[in-house]
């Protein structure tokens, strides 16, 4: 896990490095199909190949540069492997996304650092949303100076990729009762008219920090007005939506929209009510294999629906 360790890199001894963060998840656009993969089995060539799809994005969430506790006194290193992971991949995708926390407390070191150590990826385009360890000033000056522009400094915005039509939402400006993530009614108008005149059959993926459906309130993990944002996408035959946050993988199919929280790069939380509130999470070495595995997420286009499937690497 650190960065002084020389760098194995066989796939078992890159596990064993990359479990502890849970890597990041790729995205695979292949027939129609949109399939997200445990990046651990992207970048394996044996692994990646069956797919029989080129990558259409990658997503990486909860860096937390600037952490240094028990659960992981090394975040840069387990970033720096994961980006080792992605610029190996066979078939590398040329978009990448960020969904928050990619600083701890918001300094401006630690801001620096990650834009070193990201400006590594071999990739062509990388957006990003802020999550509530990024705003810590309350106005998230120092986020928005270094990742503003393609929002305008409002921090949500939409762009296209290869057919897709991809929504960045920002949840951790405006807080509910318990800690509840929100949008705000600004952002809510903005989202509805990005999305009026959009065919039904354009996939849509949706970003933010937060998780977008109530997963569990007392912990402050959901969104307080949500409900009205998925109003808008209803009407979609595809909708994902990827959040980070809560650090472990919680997947659910409502409909046509497929929701999935990714894992950290930098450290676990424990599960939903377990224990006294979120926090990191020390890991043992053998519960390292039970926190990796694949995420299955397919899209199909004719006719529009939705599928999931989780297995671990146990």
């Amino acid at each position: 896990m650190s960065s002084h360790h020389s760098f194995d890199p066989a796939r078992r001894g890159a596990l064993k490095c990359l479990a502890y963060g849970g890597l990041g998840t790729v995205f695979m656009l292949s027939g129609g199909v949109l399939t997200p993969v445990e990046l651990a089995l992207a970048a394996d060539t044996n692994t990646a190949q069956p797919m029989g799809g080129v990558p259409l994005f990658l997503q990486i969430s909860d860096t937390h540069i600037g952490f240094n506790k028990e659960a992981n006194p090394d975040v840069a290193g387990t970033l720096k492997q994961t980006i080792e992971y992605v610029n190996a991949m066979p078939a590398r995708p040329p978009l990448a996304i960020h969904t928050g926390d990619i600083t701890h407390l918001s300094k401006p070191s630690e801001f620096d650092l990650a834009a070193q150590l990201m400006s590594g990826l071999k990739i062509t385009e990388l957006h990003t949303v802020p999550g509530e360890h990024d705003v810590t000033d309350g106005p998230g000056t120092e986020y928005f100076n270094r990742f503003g522009k393609a929002s305008d400094n409002r921090g949500y915005y939409s762009f296209d990729h290869q057919g897709v039509h991809f929504v960045a939402l920002v949840n951790v400006m405006h807080f509910k009762p318990n800690g509840l993530g929100g949008f705000g009614d600004e952002q809510l108008e903005w989202l509805e008219n990005d999305l009026k005149g959009r065919s039904a059959s354009t996939p849509i993926v949706v970003f933010a920090h937060m998780p977008m459906w109530t997963i569990y309130a007392p912990w402050g993990w959901g969104t307080g007005d949500a409900g009205q944002a998925m109003s808008y996408l209803q009407r979609f035959g595809s909708v994902t939506v990827l959040n980070g946050h809560i650090h472990q993988i919680v997947t659910k199919v409502e409909g046509n929209v497929t929701f999935h929280t990714a894992r950290s790069t930098a450290y676990p939380q424990p599960t939903a009510g377990n224990g006294d509130g979120p926090g990191p999470l020390k890991v043992a070495s053998d519960q390292l294999p039970k926190m990796l595995g694949v995420t299955s997420v397919s899209i199909a286009r004719k006719p529009l629906k939705a599928t999931l499937d989780d297995t671990t690497l146990a």
